[in-house]
């Protein structure tokens, strides 16, 4: 069980111990991609969507989501965010792409805080929405890079300057 670093000696869930972790800056970005008919991004796109606008309410909600990370997930630690920022952008008539990036200083990494962010933004969006088009796909949330740590920086395969395969923890 030694190197499940989430198990006690009895095979239990714990959460893990950070005390004797360096402090670095850590930083993560994360990015979920929401699947819609045309015409509800349009209706984003031109404030149209009667709960209000769509983008600055999920927004909000992505930052407040990676704030929260910690109470929400029950093995991660609270850290305090130094940054939260969430970006959206269209890919075609259909697809709204959500982003957010976190940073720390700590002893531990920003990962969940970007992976939250984006789930919850993208679940406003739904919600916000979803009156207009049920069929809307919450797709693809993954973590598109992280610096910092003992683990080092990473850089999701196939990404904007990645030159590296998939790696494990151990660089395998």
């Amino acid at each position: 069980m030694a190197d499940f670093t989430h198990f006690n000696e009895q095979g239990r869930a714990r959460m893990v111990d950070v005390s004797e972790k360096e402090v670095t800056r850590r930083t993560a970005v994360a990015r979920a991609r929401i699947r819609m008919c045309p015409q509800t991004l349009q209706k984003i796109r031109q404030g149209e969507i009667h709960k209000g606008n769509v983008l600055a309410v999920a927004q909000v909600a992505g930052i407040m989501a990676a704030k929260k990370a910690w109470d929400l997930i029950p093995m991660c630690h609270p850290i305090p965010l130094k940054g939260a920022d969430i970006r959206f952008r269209e890919e075609g008539d259909s697809l709204l792409v959500v982003e957010a990036e976190t940073k720390t200083d700590h002893v531990t990494g920003v990962e969940m805080e970007a992976l939250t962010a984006v789930s919850i933004a993208s679940l406003t969006i739904y919600d916000m929405c979803k009156s207009l088009d049920k069929s809307m796909v919450v797709e693809e949330t993954c973590l598109i890079r992280k610096t910092g740590g003992k683990s080092k920086d990473y850089q999701r395969p196939g990404e904007e300057g990645s030159d590296v395969a998939c790696r494990n923890r151990n660089g395998q």
